[in-house]
């Protein structure tokens, strides 16, 4: 079965949440490919898994 890009977003960004820099990086990366529908669930996703180690990641 084929991995949706946003799938495959949310992989990454579990891996790279170790690092602040690229967790950023790789969040400005997936908003450049994904449509609005997709962004607005990622949006929603890093808040509920990210959003208090990352408060002030601005993609």
């Amino acid at each position: 079965m084929a991995t949706s890009m946003l799938e495959y977003t949310k992989l990454i960004l579990e891996k790279v949440s170790f690092d602040r820099r690229l967790f950023e990086k790789e969040l400005k990366k997936a908003i450049r490919y994904l449509i609005e529908p997709e962004l607005r669930e990622l949006e929603q996703w890093c808040m509920e898994r990210f959003g208090l180690q990352y408060q002030l990641v601005r993609a």
